[in-house]
């Protein structure tokens, strides 16, 4: 509803428009429109284009460049007080310079999607704390360390590090902490990475605390998002739980934000706006003057340089938590082995053994469906995808050819297309023909499978999950989704199907990941008081990476990689930055990339280095031609200056306008 104010015909108010164009934009102040007060922050209704659109007031001023016969007057004023605040329009601004993100898209992102609508910020349905008996667990000496150390910090900015292994009993410190911050009336934001995870998390913290707790994530509804989001913004939801976008979350009096896992990849947004949730979070908190606590296992690299560099402050639990031990590994070395579906003889035996003992083994293999290639043994043709550079997976329940880049669906064919044989067969294992193979040689034990296919109705993961918890022998067949922060007590054995293609790859990061994957999926096994076992198999046990990692533990590991990326110069011991293009056709692509490096050879100096422009690995997805170039230099300060020059002269090519582009900064994957 309209406010009124008198205000001069002449008043400019600038606003911040949900479009790829990056500039704000100039309206006038009509008669009919008076307010008390224009604050920035407000949602403001404007004409643009031909349709009506919410965009966000950044400033009002007395004049503009756009000459005043061509400025269009706002329609109407949506918000009595600021929809943002200032420490998240602060945020939001920093955003949107750092990574080159247009300001009114970045605004947008961080709200509610019946807020991005002009929705009136109205609470539906409140929320209630109710009492629950969940104790206090004894805190050991290394967690009671933490807990002191870190509340140290109240009401001033420091970043810790909780290096805690598998099963230490990181969650427990974040209670201890959030005990005493809730105690002076503030509010906790923790972010998980995966939506799997929000329900466990609120369901610890719920059974904890007597304050209301609220989650935010892409499977709420529009209107419990919105609740959720104005219950964190008046400060009535004390706890606050959600995926990569509720860093933008708001809150009235903020005391500390926790990022679990934090070396997951999920925490970088991937498309459009690409920006780091972990590191937003780090932004933030130093804003607003409060400690950040990222708590992992196996801390990403570029944690570990800022913990050398003395800008974070490490904090060690090198014990699981109770009576729980570290588990025994065992590489299995498959050369010349027959496998039944990819499993070997040593880790079946081992599997019945465990199951007879009443326990639960976990089976883990990061490849969906029932085999990765359909293959011609007459002529040697491969199904693949039409759209992209993938070869098409072979899933069997039902039978079908999936592309899992594009979600192309195509039928087995019964005839090779190249020469009409009818000798097709599958080559490789997935997790379906694991599922379908172990419970044949298993039939007196329930096999659960854990993937993107046996997911994706809502609420279908948490019934999984329970009857996993249940407690009774069972087998569990999974990819990286069952590597992620699940506490399940009765598994005793983890077995790794395939570890080495994840030691092969272009992107100089796979190293860092597999040895993080590993890790976390080893530490599902022995969390209690039962011991664990790891089986891991391989073509390759002399493979001096994996060696070091069962040996060395996750610290010496990244210890050996940190200094492979010291002595190659890569990050996090330089900076990168990647622009992306798509085009129809590669030759297109090519042009334009080319283009955009002539005029970067023009801005850069001796600091910065110019590497392409190279097609992308995938080449092609989705029908489009794919490549990127390359900027790296030691230090973030040239890179931003270069892009501050050249995205503008970017947006002034013929080609811009025919080609897909993007900016990537401190890309995490190299695609």
């Amino acid at each position: 509803m309209s406010q009124k104010i008198l205000m001069s015909k002449k008043t400019i108010l600038k606003v911040a428009i949900p479009t790829p164009l990056r500039r704000v934009f100039d309206y006038l102040l009509p008669d009919e429109i008076n307010c008390s007060a224009l604050k920035p922050g407000i949602r403001i209704k404007v004409p643009f284009g031909r349709r009506e659109v919410v965009g966000i007031l950044l400033d009002v001023v007395d004049r503009s460049e756009v000459p005043a016969a061509k400025l269009k007057s706002i329609k109407q004023v949506l918000d009595l007080e600021p929809i943002f605040n200032k420490n998240m329009l602060k945020l939001c601004q920093w955003a949107s310079n750092y990574y080159h993100y247009p300001i009114g898209e970045v605004l947008s992102s961080a709200l509610p999607k019946l807020l991005r609508q002009g929705k009136p910020e109205k609470l539906k349905r409140d929320v209630s704390s109710e009492k629950t008996s969940s104790s206090k667990l004894v805190l050991n000496a290394a967690q009671q360390n933490a807990v002191t150390k870190i509340l140290e910090s109240q009401n001033k900015f420091q970043t810790f590090l909780l290096y805690g292994v598998t099963g230490s009993g990181k969650t427990e410190v974040y209670l201890h902490v959030l005990e005493k911050i809730l105690s002076f009336d503030k509010q906790a934001l923790i972010l998980v990475p995966e939506i799997a995870l929000t329900p466990q998390t609120v369901r610890r913290f719920t059974e904890r605390f007597n304050v209301p707790v609220v989650s935010l994530h892409s499977s709420l509804t529009d209107r419990k998002r919105l609740d959720a989001w104005i219950l964190a913004r008046s400060g009535k939801a004390k706890i606050i739980i959600g995926t990569r976008s509720a860093v933008f979350t708001q809150c009235k009096d903020l005391g500390v934000i926790i990022i679990d896992e934090e070396h997951d990849l999920s925490f970088k947004q991937q498309m459009s706006f690409r920006y780091s949730a972990r590191d937003l979070a780090i932004t933030r908190a130093n804003m607003q003057k409060i400690p950040i606590i990222l708590g992992s296992a196996t801390p990403s690299l570029e944690t570990l340089h800022n913990v050398d560099l003395k800008r974070f402050v490490q904090i060690d639990l090198p014990e699981r938590a109770g009576s729980a031990i570290h588990p025994q590994y065992k590489i299995i070395d498959i050369k010349d082995q027959r496998l039944l579906h990819g499993i070997s003889k040593e880790l079946m035996a081992s599997i019945r053994q465990h199951l007879d003992n009443d326990n639960q083994v976990m089976i883990f293999l990061n490849r969906r469906g029932y085999a990765p290639t359909l293959m011609c043994h007459k002529c040697g043709w491969i199904a693949k995808c039409n759209n992209c550079d993938v070869n098409m997976t072979l899933h069997s329940q039902p039978v079908y050819l999936h592309c899992h880049h594009c979600n192309l669906r195509q039928p087995v064919m019964r005839e090779c297309p190249a020469c009409a044989g009818r000798t097709l067969f599958n080559v490789g294992v997935g997790t379906e023909q694991l599922e379908l193979a172990l419970s044949k040689y298993f039939s007196d034990v329930e096999v659960v499978r854990i993937d993107r296919d046996t997911t994706r109705k809502k609420g279908e993961l948490n019934k999984i999950l329970n009857k996993v918890r249940n407690g009774n022998k069972q087998i569990l067949v999974g990819t990286q989704m069952i590597a992620k922060g699940h506490h399940f007590p009765n598994v005793t054995l983890v077995g790794v199907i395939n570890v080495d293609h994840g030691f092969f790859s272009a992107d100089f990061r796979t190293t860092e990941r597999i040895g993080q994957l590993l890790i976390q999926v080893a530490g599902r096994a022995g969390r209690a008081e039962k011991p664990g076992e790891v089986f891991i198999q391989t073509h390759h046990p002399d493979n001096s990476l994996l060696l070091q990692l069962i040996n060395a533990g996750y610290q010496g590991f990244a210890g050996a990689a940190l200094q492979e990326r010291m002595d190659s110069q890569m990050p996090p011991y330089s900076y990168f930055i990647l622009i992306r293009a798509e085009a129809l056709q590669e030759k297109m692509m090519l042009e334009f990339l080319s283009a955009v490096k002539e005029i970067a050879a023009q801005l850069v100096d001796d600091n910065v280095m110019l590497l392409g422009p190279i097609p992308s690995p995938m080449l092609r997805r989705k029908r489009y031609y794919r490549g990127q170039l390359l900027l790296q230099a030691g230090a973030r300060a040239p890179l931003q200056n270069i892009l501050n020059k050249l995205i503008p002269k970017i947006e002034q090519l013929k080609l811009s306008k025919k080609t897909k582009w993007s900016i990537d900064v401190d890309p995490l994957e190299m695609f």
